[in-house]
């Protein structure tokens, strides 16, 4: 875990792709190692060697698109690189290739469609901790270093990288929650909500400037908090040795378990964009940011996919309320797992209740940073 946040680091602070690329593998090798830690449930193993396989071929898209970018410009420093583009000394063809090699790379690692396909195997394989924190730590770490890529290296190829990830978001939005319709396993439905809001924050990157960066941590602080939640809810049903993941099992929850029932309705809720919750105003700014930067297209695919989306999130909340009990099994909840469920479901609320000071804090952050 220690390695993997390390890796984490790296990738968002890092100002040269040699750096980003150790971050990436960093991070890339404990997550193998985490996601088959299920040692002998024969998921557990299918998964990591899945991701496996697949992250290999990501970092070599990755290794070669360092090695064309460097042809192209002779530097792999994001500063050296606008100084090439800017003098007009850069191989602008090579660097375009190399370019859209490091974001096929990036794509596998936020699941973005057509590069989602590993997602729900590993989610269901993993651990459900690991599955969580792969949702919202890897997805954050490498969208930071995607977003330093194209505004402090890239921006002047914006006539290359935006069309490519505009038509990554349209796919990735819909391929997500049209996938979580038809899911029957809570965490294969989650995986393919993770793939679906991975869209809405490339929404937040194209729209470049203060504005977007702003959508972009308001939205990664949000979904991290409601994501952790929900996958909480799923640790916690867990029955020793025994699997609690199917959405039947949540059938009657109220009746067994209301604190864990009415905190699930939190967290589904907001991923939804249910208003007052912290999902909906994180999906509005990053929608007027989108809209504001000329991408009325994207805002529009993005709240017809958000009224898909609702379907499956809200069929949860009414069969923990709504149907008859399907388990009389205790599940055993920890002490520290109930202040973390209760903390996230609390700042799921206050945030959307009272938005201003986290927006304050965020534009703080931005000026700290000199964005």
């Amino acid at each position: 875990m220690l390695f993997a946040i390390g890796g984490m680091m790296l990738l968002a602070q890092g100002t040269d792709l040699i750096v980003l690329f150790l971050g990436l593998e960093l991070l890339s090798i404990t997550l193998y190692i985490l996601t088959g830690f299920a040692y002998p449930r024969v998921t557990s193993e299918e998964a990591a060697m899945k991701y496996l396989i697949l992250g290999a071929f990501a970092a070599g898209f990755f290794v070669y698109g360092i090695a064309l970018i460097y042809g192209a410009t002779g530097s792999s420093s994001f500063a050296a690189i606008t100084a090439a583009l800017n003098e007009g000394s850069a191989d602008r063809s090579l660097l375009m290739i190399g370019a859209g090699m490091v974001l096929v790379a990036f794509g596998f690692k936020t699941s973005l469609a057509p590069f989602q396909f590993w997602t729900p195997d590993v989610y269901e394989g993993a651990p459900t901790p690991v599955a969580a924190f792969m949702s919202v730590g890897t997805k954050g770490a490498a969208f930071a270093a995607l977003i330093r890529i194209v505004t402090l290296a890239l921006p002047e190829l914006s006539f290359f990288w935006q069309p490519l990830l505009a038509t990554l978001a349209a796919l990735t939005m819909l391929v997500g929650n049209l996938g979580a319709l038809g899911q029957q396993n809570v965490k294969r439905m989650l995986a393919y909500s993770s793939i679906g809001h991975a869209g809405y924050i490339l929404l937040a990157v194209l729209a470049l400037g203060a504005r977007g960066t702003e959508a972009f941590l308001f939205y990664l602080l949000a979904y991290t908090l409601t994501n952790l939640g929900a996958f909480a809810i799923v640790i916690a049903l867990e029955q020793r040795g025994e699997a609690l993941w199917s959405i039947s099992d949540f059938d009657g929850l109220f009746r067994r378990y209301p604190q864990l029932a009415l905190a699930m309705a939190v967290f589904m809720l907001s991923l939804a964009g249910v208003p007052p919750l912290a999902g909906f105003f994180a999906k509005l700014y990053v929608f007027t940011a989108a809209y504001d930067a000329g991408w009325g297209w994207l805002v529009l695919i993005g709240v017809i996919t958000s009224a898909i989306a609702a379907a499956f999130y809200v069929r949860v909340v009414v069969r923990m309320f709504m149907a008859e009990p399907g388990r009389t099994a205790q599940s055993e909840v920890y002490r520290g797992l109930q202040i973390g469920i209760v903390l996230a479901a609390l700042a799921v609320l206050l945030i959307g209740l009272v938005p201003a000071p986290l927006t304050n804090l965020v534009e703080q952050s931005l000026i700290a940073l000199g964005g």
